[in-house]
């Protein structure tokens, strides 16, 4: 249940991604082929019943010209027998002379047929046979089973099954197979009748030409059977005789004449029974009924070519019926989609009724769409330039307090010119910080603002530190968001420099990547763990008001992504007693792209 659940639902889904022209499409040819299967099937199935008659009554009329030679062979073996009998036995007193000569004619005129001619007497001794005459030595005539049948039935002629020629020495065909005919016959010895049998040794080879030549179609065969089902000849006897093949022939023993199917070892074939006269043989034709169609190829592949375009053709149709009645709805969807991208699209009132009232209840609801957007955007505009003026108005206030306050200090100790040179530095610093009211500021104007920052914090903590900053071939003359780097700088003083001893080290890095600007703050100092690094920059970290609290980090993470979106910002990595590295990552502004961000456009 599992499983057919989870194909219904695979169906739904793919039938919610489908166009409405494909809907259309698959279901007006499904109907169709369904009904064309369903006729097809039913023409399959009449074309099937027709065939098999056709196979059944064309076995029937093989077999009965294989029935007609095979009678016609025999007959003319029964006319030997009778010409033997009633002219040379009926006609021949054994005390006055012998059968020898004649029977020597009689071989002569049908050797390609008979493979000897013998009369025994009643007790198996040989009277007279042609052309062979010497018995073997462990030869028992009377104990055959030809012999014993000619004695039991004196009026019948006897047919016995395929058996190597066992009475005769024969030193140039030793083992050469024969059908036996036996008869009774009366002999003659000086006046006197006494019983004796006839035999007749065909060739078996007659009877296998005639069985051979019969064809049934592909994979069918003819055999032939006495009224027990044993074997008289099949195209595959060896095999049988050796065990390795097996055939149906004691069921086909009982069969009636005519056609019949059956099912033997797994496969269902027609048997077809005719039986042969005088003898009691039964010739056996087998046609699998898996080649019924498979006889007339070309027909059934005529057939299916038939189906295959009719289901080709009913498809291209309908496919062409869908696209015009679908393809105003797609217009329309495609006039939705262009929307999407902001672009400035008439709406298309097209197709039927329905479409067309569509269409106009969309244009009407993109008009009233247009002027909510264009209101949206200035009140967005305004939130952001709110924003960051706030962000900014933390971060100077922030930077001043602690300047101040060190300058305070040094003044208290006595230290005037290094507060000189602090207060010196301060005024350069806030002159670049004004940048004449721009948020947008060339790289190398942001990094003198951090150099300054630099000497008044080197001045307060007595070069504990040392610092190098600069910028890589290739990001001399870009843009960037103002006060972003100072910030980062306190922050790896308060966490990192403050407790060091005189070695620090504290390096900017700025360099182009790609389209975008990377500038790289990375200090020796205690570092922390990466997941309070993590946490410098998360949201919904509560504010702490303390020196080094990372507050001026997250307001500058907030800034640069308020200003370029999503896609920037910082990433800040740190290992205990490794140091830290924090990644500012800008879009790369050439002067004419910082002055188009600077009037609030979006890159």
């Amino acid at each position: 249940m599992n499983f057919f659940r989870r194909v219904a639902v695979q169906w739904a889904e793919r039938y919610r991604k489908m166009s409405i022209q494909m809907v259309l499409s698959l279901s007006f040819t499904a109907v169709a082929a369904a009904g064309i299967l369903l006729m097809g099937i039913s023409l399959i199935w009449r074309f099937s019943s027709v065939s098999e008659q056709m196979v059944a009554e064309n076995s029937q009329r093989v077999l009965a010209q294989a029935n007609m030679n095979l009678d016609s062979y025999l007959r003319r073996m029964m006319r030997i027998a009778d010409t033997v009998y009633y002219r040379v036995i009926k006609n021949t007193d054994l005390a006055e002379g012998s059968y020898t000569n004649a029977l020597g004619l009689l071989y002569e005129e049908n050797r390609d047929d008979l493979v000897s001619l013998a009369v025994f007497d009643s007790q198996g001794t040989a009277v007279s046979s042609v052309p062979l005459s010497s018995l073997k030595t462990a030869a028992d005539p009377a104990g055959s089973q030809w012999f014993q049948a000619a004695s039991r039935s004196m009026e019948n002629l006897h047919f016995s099954t395929p058996h190597v020629q066992n009475i005769f020495d024969n030193p140039d065909a030793p083992y050469r197979w024969v059908v036996s005919l036996s008869h009774h016959v009366e002999l003659t010895r000086d006046g006197v009748t006494e019983s004796g049998v006839l035999l007749v040794d065909m060739s078996f080879s007659g009877i296998e030409q005639v069985c051979r030549d019969v064809t049934l179609g592909e994979g069918g065969y003819l055999y032939l059977i006495n009224g027990d089902g044993e074997i008289i000849y099949h195209p595959r006897q060896q095999l049988i005789y050796a065990g390795l093949l097996e055939e149906n022939n004691l069921t086909a023993a009982g069969y009636r004449d005519g056609s019949h199917v059956e099912r033997f070892q797994g496969q269902s074939r027609q048997v077809t029974v005719k039986t042969v006269g005088y003898t009691g043989w039964k010739l056996v034709g087998v046609a699998p009924t898996s080649n019924v169609l498979g006889s007339s190829p070309q027909l059934f592949l005529f057939g299916l070519s038939l189906l295959l375009f009719a289901i080709f053709l009913m498809a291209f149709l309908n496919f062409l019926i869908s696209a015009r009645i679908s393809d105003p709805i797609r217009r329309l969807e495609r006039s939705v989609k262009e929307l999407e991208s902001g672009l400035d699209v008439e709406i298309e009132e097209g197709g039927c009724y329905e479409v067309q009232r569509l269409g106009h209840a969309i244009r009407s609801m993109v008009s009233t769409m247009r002027h909510l957007m264009d209101d949206i955007i200035r009140q967005e505009s305004q939130k952001r330039r709110s924003e960051l003026e706030v962000l900014q108005s933390q971060i100077n206030p922030h930077f001043l307090y602690n300047t101040l306050d060190s300058v305070i200090w040094m003044t208290e100790a006595g230290q005037q010119q290094e507060a000189i040179q602090m207060v010196t530095s301060l005024a350069r610093f806030f002159r670049i910080s004004l940048s004449r009211g721009k948020n947008i500021i060339p790289l190398a104007d942001e990094l003198e603002h951090a150099r300054h920052y630099m000497n008044i914090q080197q001045i307060r903590y007595k070069n504990k530190f040392t610092t190098q900053i600069e910028a890589l071939p290739g990001a001399e003359e870009l843009y960037t968001l103002k006060l972003i780097v100072q910030p980062i700088l306190e922050n790896a003083i308060y966490h990192g420099m403050a407790s060091a001893e005189d070695d620090g080290r504290i390096c900017v890095r700025a360099f182009r990547e790609g389209e975008s600007l990377v500038i790289d703050i990375e200090d020796n100092g205690l570092g922390m763990r990466p997941e309070v690094a993590a946490s410098l920059l998360d949201e919904d970290r509560p504010e702490v008001r303390t020196s080094g609290s990372g507050t001026g980090v997250r307001n500058v993470h907030r800034r640069i992504r308020l200003t370029f979106g999503e896609g920037y910002g910082l990433t800040i990595m740190s290992e205990p007693d490794e140091g830290t590295l924090v990644r500012i990552r800008l879009p790369a502004l050439t002067r004419e792209e910082a002055a188009r961000c600077q009037q609030g456009e979006v890159l």
